[in-house]
């Protein structure tokens, strides 16, 4: 993208990149070579981010986490290592991401959506300071959430409670269940969020992650302790699901680490002056500007096929509005 495209802004000081389209397995007339493209290719399905999750996951596994053995029994010593390694891991990934975006600003407001930075003196927040809100809201419950799940999770797997395989047993289908999580994830995540947009559930939950509507790398899991136990509740699915402790792991690190991601405020990082890789935010982005549409991400097309998709457009801002104020006359009839 030429650099007079980033520096293009309207009067809001916001600037639009190219409207999103469906991703090439989603695109008709149906392209196999584009399809096998984006899912092998760089910026695709698997590369960078799935497989970086992933590898995460395994290195975790196999040098951060107890022996399975112990986990028999709840005790305090193991309990307590998964809940600073997790915190540690938070502080690591979400931390590069703000350090390099909001602290350093190492690219200034190139490939940000809007040129306005994080709030301060902003009584709508704790602290009057949205970072410190919203790490408040990580540490305090995000983090306890998602260890009390892996801790249960893996406990019960421990145990024999739960269906579990070895990677020597069943190769295939772990290589298998890999690739469906980050699918798995994105279902999971639409139902709940449209559950979550209910407007009693929102007045008294979700509300508190939308008071990011300019968000940044921590804003991803500043969300209400229900919040949380409804977005890590996927990994439930484990307890049904033949699998592996490294799935489990997988599974809760990228509902940890994908939202500073898919909250960074940027189209891309720059990595040097000619290299640089897509957030793939844009889409979640607009969901918090705007509120009423895109409520899943891309990778599986569940607003394409309810009506809730937003590409960034004058034209899927009026059919939102449309919509919203169809709804709003149903509601006052």
């Amino acid at each position: 993208m030429a650099q007079a495209d980033v520096e293009v802004r309207d009067r809001r000081g916001d600037w639009r990149p190219p409207l999103l389209k469906p991703l090439p397995p989603y695109q008709l007339p149906f392209n196999p070579k584009a399809a096998l493209k984006w899912i092998f290719g760089w910026q695709g399905f698997l590369f960078p981010w799935n497989v970086t999750y992933a590898a995460i996951a395994i290195l975790t596994w196999l040098f951060l986490t107890p022996d399975l053995a112990a986990m028999q029994r709840f005790e305090l010593w193991w309990i307590a290592v998964i809940f600073a390694r997790n915190l540690a891991l938070i502080f690591l990934v979400v931390g590069a991401w703000h350090l390099r975006l909001y602290v350093q600003r190492a690219q200034g407001t190139r490939y940000k959506y809007t040129n306005r930075w994080l709030a301060r003196d902003n009584p709508v927040f704790l602290f009057r300071n949205q970072v410190l809100d919203n790490i408040f809201w990580t540490v305090a419950s995000a983090v306890p959430v998602w260890t009390a799940y892996e801790v249960l999770t893996l406990s019960a797997m421990a145990n024999g409670y739960i269906p579990t395989i070895t990677f020597d047993s069943h190769p295939i289908w772990f290589v298998v269940l890999m690739l469906l999580i980050p699918l798995f994830r994105e279902v999971h995540f639409y139902l709940i969020h449209r559950l979550i947009h209910w407007p009693p559930l929102y007045r008294t939950v979700h509300h508190l992650h939308h008071k990011n509507a300019n968000p940044g790398p921590w804003s991803g899991l500043a969300m209400h302790p229900v919040e949380h136990l409804l977005y890590f509740s996927g990994v439930l699915i484990h307890w049904i699901v033949p699998s592996h402790p490294i799935h489990v792991i997988f599974h809760l690190q990228h509902l940890a680490f994908a939202p500073a991601q898919g909250h960074a405020g940027f189209e891309r990082v720059e990595i040097t002056d000619r290299f640089g890789i897509k957030t793939g935010d844009y889409f979640h982005y607009l969901h918090h500007k705007h509120f009423e549409c895109n409520y899943g991400a891309d990778l599986v097309p569940l607003d394409e096929w309810f009506g809730t998709f937003h590409d960034g457009s004058k034209e899927a801002e009026e059919r939102m509005n449309e919509r919203f104020l169809a709804r709003s006359r149903s509601d006052a009839a």
